[in-house]
């Protein structure tokens, strides 16, 4: 009997990874990671105006190397062995096509362009279009298309995204006919068909950032988004209406890729998703359980039967879905927009006058943090250095670091932001809660759950619940994997792909009792902090 292997490709911030599973059992063949090198030179970025874009080559040429890298190191596949590859990608990250669905960066003239590239995820550039949409929203008389993204509509997504680029770069609004998802144009290459009227489009991406819902009968009217802008009014004719989930094939491999791959084009190409929402998935989600991803920021999701939950309205969070994790449930997100881009800041800081990143600072500066006991340096920080994605979304919010003295050091500084980070993540769980959200325990993967146990406890003893780390390395890519194996099928559906494929936890964290009682207290500072920073100094 011939194996039956998947591809799990998953687009990160600053790579893409690619895993080769065993469908029979989860084992993990073979990986490879191809990091952006144009990315990774800061090329079309501007920090300073939270510009962030990324050139679709680097996807491109990420896409076949990892593949190719891959195939080679597992060494005996036969092309025909391999039944699906699906793709996540983080989000929202849309890109401007053309008529023919090409990105406007791989045309002439547009080369260099950054509103022709895809417009990463952590682009703020937006806020002021983000904030028209939420005051039309919520005054025009009509129909709250917020309502299941939380109430308030970020400058992270889609429509806020596009607004901003065709208003203030004319060449590129006469120029793009349409636009596309990066977790969509990635499936649609794949298949050969990136027309935009014909392509698969992600209920992942559509609900969660689009403010897609079956209610509404897909999109927002095109009388709100022509009262938003006239732009986004015409554009709305170029765009979708339908929409599926992870489980759905987007085709089957073309023969030009099926020849740049070596593979077969009998291969299945499952409809894409976001990157933490089939982390969820790898990391064996389940309802009462938060899935959280832990890296350069968070994503939280929480998984609950649709008949239960699919109707309560949860405010503050990025949005409520049917199906945009486990098909048949309500999927719910939330996140931080920033957790270790906040330790990346402060290790690039103390680095400046060397000229270079020293990548053992974080280490020192955690050796060092573990043997402050808590709440004895006096320092409260803030977390909210690239604005606050949930609860409540403001992308204008800045950081805080309270409480210094000349007798403060690095460490002391270095454990108060970790703590804020946890701060962050407890704000968010305490939303759920509130909002009728329960669950039992925390799920977390991600490369800080796997390489920073003092991150983790820390993060147990102040949300004081038990985490339990993924097993797996590439819990997201494993997550896109499971997908390709229901999409292609090999299983009937995602819980019977986790049964079979799920790699299991490597270990718990159970919060410390006496951390717990003193975190009590400096949460409740950390709030008092956080209100005063959002209503005296924004």
């Amino acid at each position: 009997m011939s194996r039956k292997l998947v591809f799990g490709i998953d687009y990160g911030t600053d790579s893409v990874r690619a895993v080769l599973i065993d469908t029979a059992d989860g084992t993990e063949l073979s990986s490879a990671v191809f990091e952006y090198p144009r990315w990774g030179k800061r090329l079309y970025c501007d920090p300073a105006t939270q510009r962030f874009r990324q050139h679709p080559l680097d996807y491109l040429e990420g896409l076949e190397f990892t593949i190719r890298e891959t195939l080679a190191q597992a060494k005996d596949v036969k092309p025909e062995e391999v039944a699906g590859i699906t793709i996540d990608t983080t989000g929202s990250t849309p890109v401007a096509v053309n008529r023919e669905g090409v990105p406007l960066a791989l045309t002439k003239g547009f080369e260099e362009d950054p509103d022709a590239m895809f417009i990463l995820w952590k682009d703020h550039s937006s806020y002021k279009e983000a904030d028209e949409i939420n005051r039309l929203a919520h005054s025009w008389g009509g129909t709250d298309y917020t309502k299941y993204s939380g109430g308030i509509y970020s400058s992270e997504w889609f429509w806020a995204k596009i607004l901003h680029t065709i208003r203030t770069n004319e060449k590129v609004r006469e120029s793009a006919w349409s636009w596309v998802e990066h977790c969509d144009w990635m499936p649609a290459l794949l298949t050969g068909d990136i027309n935009p009227l014909s392509l698969k489009r992600s209920r992942c991406a559509a609900g969660h950032k689009a403010m897609w819902h079956e209610e509404f009968g897909g999109l927002p009217s095109g009388e709100f988004l022509t009262r938003v802008d006239p732009l986004l009014g015409e554009l709305r004719k170029r765009l979708y209406s339908i929409t599926y989930t992870a489980d759905v094939p987007a085709g089957t491999l073309s023969e030009e890729w099926a020849s740049r791959l070596g593979l077969s084009t009998s291969t299945i190409i499952g409809t894409g998703a976001f990157d933490a929402h089939l982390g969820a998935v790898g990391g064996e989600i389940r309802p009462g359980y938060l899935s959280k991803v832990v890296g350069t920021s968070t994503c939280d999701m929480v998984v609950a039967p649709a008949e239960k939950y699919g109707n309560k309205l949860v405010r503050g969070i990025s949005g409520q879905v049917d199906g945009s994790i486990i098909p048949g449930m309500t999927g719910f997100e939330a996140g931080q927009s920033s957790f270790g881009d906040v330790y990346a800041w402060f290790r690039d800081l103390l680095s400046w006058a060397s000229g270079r990143q020293e990548k053992d600072v974080l280490t020192l500066l955690t050796k060092e943090a573990e043997k402050i006991s808590p709440g004895t340096s006096g320092i409260l920080a803030l977390d909210w250095f690239n604005g606050r994605r949930t609860p409540d979304a403001n992308p204008l919010l800045k950081g805080a670091i309270t409480g210094l003295t000349l007798g403060s050091d690095a460490p002391d500084v270095f454990r108060a932001l970790v703590e804020a980070t946890a701060f962050g993540s407890r704000r968010i769980a305490e939303r759920f809660i509130e909002e009728g959200i329960e669950f039992k325990g925390v799920i977390a993967l991600g490369g800080i759950a796997k390489k920073s146990p003092f991150v983790m406890q820390t993060l147990a003893d102040v949300m004081n619940r038990p985490i339990k780390v993924a097993r797996s390395g590439q819990a997201v890519a494993l997550g896109a994997a499971m997908a390709a194996s229901v999409a292609s099928g090999v299983y009937a559906s995602f819980e019977e792909a986790q049964n079979a494929m799920g790699n299991g936890f490597e270990k718990t964290y159970t919060p410390d009792p006496e951390n717990v009682k003193i975190y009590e207290k400096l949460y409740k500072k950390y709030l008092t902090l956080g209100n005063f920073i959002e209503e005296k100094l924004t």
